[in-house]
């Protein structure tokens, strides 16, 4: 299951684990540890103090008692001391004990928030990358519904190098206010890619093939192939999908992992005769696949959509796309930041 960052109270987020970051002593001063302790009522006390003592970077956990969900796992985030107290080996610890004791626990959800990034003077900006980067390596291997918890926006923060291109990006690009249109939404250059191996899809008993004659179809860099040439419009998303993912040479599962999508919607694609996606979806498999933006906007007409300079969520993922940005999660925190809707979707 996928990552998705929402701004909520954790204490009221129903899912089957929330994480408390907490001290070493396990005892409630301030903050969220204060707050999900009153929250949890007394027995969540009683429960920390019978634990006693951990480390920081390790996690234990306790029923959650009146809290939505089930458990509450606790952990001890560093204190910043400028990086060089192995401050950052110790955060990712934090993240990677909470998943691991999550799975442990067979929780199929799990909601975390930015450790360390409050009175242990954590740069946000740091905590937030570190925090993608293990959630997003963990759901590599497992699968669980991960929510990565924003109570306000000053708990939230990008690098200002990552900010100030988008920000000149949007203010050179995005026409809401404009009478003019600079049409982003044309084909700018045909799709040029090269072949690759084509990769087998367990469970897949009619999978069609991404090229029906290999020998005529590969070719020289000066003679590109253009998406039309093996994407047709009268074709299932499913089947325009596959075919991308066996030119690219990638597996099925290191696909829809890339794209943040579930097991369960990948089930949906692969099995549902009629299923059309929206356009988010479409939109994570061509970042999955690391598809140019002339290449992304080819694939999106094929199905009915385009990307507008219109729509400040469509400039924001054009920036991403011209600037080689293709982690999913990555842009999702980008979006965020600007009050866009993730790219995460159900279906």
């Amino acid at each position: 299951m996928p990552l998705q960052i929402i701004r909520q109270d954790i204490t009221k987020i129903e899912c089957d684990a929330i994480v408390n970051p907490t001290n070493v002593e396990l005892s409630p001063t301030g903050g969220l540890d204060l707050a999900i302790h009153k929250a949890s009522g007394e027995e969540l006390l009683s429960a920390t103090r019978a634990i006693g003592h951990i480390k920081v970077g390790e996690a234990v956990v306790t029923p959650a008692y009146k809290l939505c969900a089930k458990y509450v796992i606790h952990t001890a985030g560093p204190v910043y001391n400028g990086g060089e107290y192995k401050e950052e080996v110790l955060l990712r610890s934090c993240y990677k004990n909470a998943l691991n004791l999550a799975f442990e626990n067979s929780c199929e959800s799990i909601a975390i928030p930015l450790i360390s990034s409050g009175a242990y003077g954590y740069p946000k900006d740091k905590v937030l990358k570190i925090a993608i980067d293990t959630i997003s390596e963990f759901l590599f291997e497992y699968e669980m519904m991960v929510y990565l918890v924003v109570f306000d926006k000053t708990s939230y923060t990008l690098s200002e190098k990552l900010l100030g291109g988008i920000k000149s990006f949007i203010d050179d690009n995005y026409a809401v206010s404009r009478s003019y249109n600079q049409d982003y939404s044309r084909r700018i250059k045909p799709f040029k890619t090269g072949v690759f191996p084509s990769a087998p899809m367990a469970g897949m008993a009619s999978r069609p093939s991404a090229i029906e004659n290999i020998d005529e179809c590969c070719v020289c860099e000066s003679k590109p192939l253009d998406i039309d040439d093996y994407i047709k419009l009268d074709e299932s998303f499913t089947i325009k999908l596959l075919k991308l993912i066996d030119l690219r040479g990638m597996s099925d599962v290191q696909c829809y992992k890339k794209a943040n999508v579930s097991k369960q919607t990948w089930y949906k694609i692969m099995n549902d005769k009629n299923y059309k996606p929206n356009k988010k979806t479409v939109l994570s498999f061509a970042l999955a696949l690391k598809l140019t933006l002339s290449e992304t906007q080819n694939l999106l007409e094929s199905v009915g959509f385009v990307l507008s300079n219109s729509s400040l969520f469509d400039v924001i993922i054009m920036y991403c796309l011209q600037n080689s940005i293709y982690d999913v999660l990555e842009i999702d925190s980008i979006l965020f930041s600007y009050d866009q809707e993730t790219l995460y979707s159900k279906f």
